[in-house]
């Protein structure tokens, strides 16, 4: 499905496999394998391949069925994760509409990314579990523990750290989506 939905979004943008590869910072030969569902990408190459077709993280998963009222099991989220930095992130709201909400949980000595980003959103995140570390441009981080939150202007540089010798969870709401 992630393939199916790359190649249409990059065919509705007319752009070819080396604009788009371009684009995004990657291979041509990656996205090629991404778009024909040989190669599971990581979620680095996801937000890549995200902002160069400038649409939010998730929606590369989105099916197109939109309700008023969406019931999500915990066994049928969506989630992403790269086990080599010790991130992942499921996916809590539907997928559509104009607030993304997400669980996320770092391991011991993780980060979300690895340098900081900025998206155009506003986002709140609240630590669940865990001590968490978030960083931002010009060198300032904030420390939070259970029941913390925060709450900023996305388009600051920014990513989340667990500097803690345990894993952290936290849950994060994004608007508009954009993760």
């Amino acid at each position: 499905m992630l393939g199916r939905k790359l190649r249409s979004l990059r065919q509705a943008r007319d752009l070819s496999l080396k604009s788009l590869a371009e684009e995004a910072g990657i291979s041509i030969a990656l996205l090629s394998q991404v778009e024909r569902d040989q190669v599971d990408p990581s979620l680095d190459t996801l937000r890549k391949l995200a902002r160069a077709l400038n649409v939010p993280l998730f929606s590369l998963f989105q099916e197109s069925s939109e309700t008023a009222v969406a019931v999500i099991p915990r066994e049928r989220r969506l989630s992403v994760s790269t086990s080599s930095r010790g991130v992942a992130y499921t996916r809590i709201s539907p997928g559509f509409g104009r607030l993304e909400v997400l669980e996320g949980v770092l391991e011991p000595g993780a980060e979300s990314s690895p340098e900081l980003w900025e998206h155009a959103s506003e986002e709140c995140a609240v630590v669940l579990k865990g001590e968490l570390t978030v960083e931002f441009e010009d060198d300032q981080s904030h420390v939070l523990r259970q029941g913390d939150s925060i709450y900023f202007d996305s388009r600051r540089a920014h990513r989340y750290v667990n500097q803690s010798t345990k894993p952290v969870i936290y849950m994060v709401s994004v608007t508009p989506p954009s993760f």
